[in-house]
């Protein structure tokens, strides 16, 4: 059974002002998903499915999900905030939604297969694609949970024109997951980093650490873990107005309770996200780049 990409979107249209205003970075009007798409159809992924609100429903499809009409199989699942287990309520005035968790849990009606999930405007690169899809394709659930993610290095993934958030990566000799810690306030410095911590001290990073960038492997067990730790969530901190349900935080929880496996795939490509303004011209000149040595054609679909 060929893996399915889950891609969580819900976000799309408020961040952009409306999805007509999302901008190109490719050579024939390219957006950034676009290429996440291409690269999982290369990798033999067999469907995607879209995380979205409800209210942009229409405007996707027809600004979006009509790009890749004949392609690749194309569903959608929806994240709502009022879309909680019974017995909890959402605050009066709470208006964020519940997190990349939450969002992942929701596509539980339409995924079956194992799957990747990724964010919807982060450019992976092409080798980040076939190595998932390669473990994804054999992925087996027995006595635990067989999970993956994709790792990035630290220095393919920062930017230069400020801080970023990452999680930094922990394995075992088999190259499982054992830890994940979210080192906020990263800043660039040369071929290295350093972050600054919640006391304000300064430490030093190589630049050579693996880090999360959101980019993992699921098997279809994953949903009763997301149901039960959400329903936790919610009792906890289910009352807060900005609180959120993590994937990592998810993870982690799962590896702890040593309920399944988390591959580490490492990738050499660079990661691209537009964190600043100012990161889009990179982000269209790296395409650029890999348009010219032929990784790209010039226009995907």
């Amino acid at each position: 059974m060929k893996p399915t990409l889950l891609v969580l979107a819900a976000g799309m249209g408020s961040r952009y002002g409306g999805l007509k205003q999302i901008d190109p970075v490719g050579p024939s009007g390219e957006i950034i998903i676009d290429y996440s798409i291409y690269d999982a159809i290369q990798a033999g992924f067999g469907k995607v499915v879209f995380v979205i609100r409800r209210d942009i429903k229409e405007d996707f499809k027809e600004c979006i999900g009509s790009r890749y009409a004949g392609d690749i199989d194309i569903d959608y699942a929806y994240q709502e905030l009022n879309d909680i287990p019974a017995g909890f309520e959402v605050p009066q005035d709470r208006t964020k939604p519940w997190g990349t968790g939450h969002a992942i849990l929701i596509a539980n009606s339409v995924i079956n297969e194992p799957f990747a999930a990724i964010n919807a405007d982060d450019f992976y690169g092409k080798a980040a694609f076939s190595l998932l899809g390669k473990h994804l394709t054999n992925a087996k659930d027995t006595s635990k949970a067989d999970f993956s993610m994709v790792g990035f290095i630290l220095r393919k993934t920062l930017s230069d024109h400020g801080y970023v958030s990452r999680g930094v990566c922990s394995c075992n000799s088999d190259g499982n997951l054992t830890d994940v810690v979210e080192r906020t306030n990263i800043e660039k410095n040369g071929n290295a980093a350093f972050f600054t911590d919640k006391n304000g001290n300064t430490e030093k990073l190589t630049g050579d650490e693996i880090v999360s960038m959101n980019m993992w492997g699921f098997t279809p067990s994953i949903f009763d873990h997301l149901e039960a730790q959400f329903k936790d969530f919610l009792a906890t901190q289910g009352k807060e107005m900005k609180s959120e349900f993590f994937i990592p935080t998810v993870v982690d929880n799962i590896i702890k309770a040593d309920k399944a496996t988390v591959k580490v795939l490492e990738s050499a490509d660079s990661w691209f996200g537009v964190t600043y303004k100012e990161d889009k011209d990179y982000v269209i000149g790296s395409i650029r780049e890999l348009v010219e040595k032929g990784i790209y054609p010039k226009k995907l679909f």
